[in-house]
């Protein structure tokens, strides 16, 4: 668990956030960043689809890197191993994201300690579906 990166009102303050930029999101609804991204649109949040080649999903943009994004992004969605989470949290630093959230079983303590100190929110290792639940959202 990593705690330190799951308090209550950081992750309450960040889901309340509007522009999601999900990196990982593809058009397979198979995987997990395709049903959160719907999550994400059910609740009223803007979506940007973050991969490789550039394409829509879910009827929402899509670009290659976050640094494609022309408009202010709130919260940077990582769907991506911990092992390659660190370069995507960088580019949200570089982007002026409002927060970064690693999501659930994606750890990566050295890129969350840099966005914290580049003055980013940060989530690790939980789910945007599973905190708004556990809140009775």
């Amino acid at each position: 668990m990593t705690s330190r990166y799951q308090d209550p009102a950081t992750i309450a303050r960040v889901l309340d956030l509007r522009t999601w930029a999900v990196v990982g999101l593809t058009d397979n609804p198979a995987r997990t960043a395709y049903r959160i991204a719907q999550v994400l649109l059910d609740r009223g949040k803007h979506v940007i689809a973050v991969n490789p080649r550039g394409e829509p999903v879910l009827g929402c943009p899509g670009v290659r890197t976050l640094a494609e994004i022309d408009e202010q992004i709130d919260v940077v969605d990582v769907f991506r191993r911990s092992e390659q989470a660190g370069a995507h949290v960088d580019e949200a630093i570089a982007a002026g994201a409002t927060a970064v959230w690693l999501q659930l079983g994606v750890v990566d303590e050295a890129a969350a300690d840099r966005a914290a100190a580049a003055g980013l929110a940060v989530v690790m290792d939980t789910c945007p579906a599973i905190e708004w639940s556990r809140s009775g959202q």
